[in-house]
């Protein structure tokens, strides 16, 4: 009984991942809000420079509790290893 390794090709064919088109836009978010953040500490607004950084953290969790998230709703486990 030969058994033998399964191509990329027929890996790629087995297990299709799922994109959330989600994901590109709160990454350009989070990037839009880090370089507004960043241009107002430069320009000595430190308090609203603070306010975006605190939103940019905030993004940055959502995009990736949505990438975790449709994950896990496409069946891949996150926490589980294989």
């Amino acid at each position: 009984m030969s058994s033998r390794e399964p191509s990329f090709e027929e890996l790629l064919e087995e297990k299709k991942r799922v994109r959330n088109p989600l994901v590109p836009v709160g990454a350009l978010i989070t990037a839009g809000v880090l370089t507004a953040g960043l241009i107002s500490f430069r320009q000595g607004n430190s308090q609203l420079g603070q306010m975006l950084m605190r939103a940019r953290v905030v993004v940055q969790g959502a995009t990736v509790a949505l990438m975790v998230g449709t994950a896990y709703y496409y069946g891949d486990n996150p926490w589980k290893s294989s």
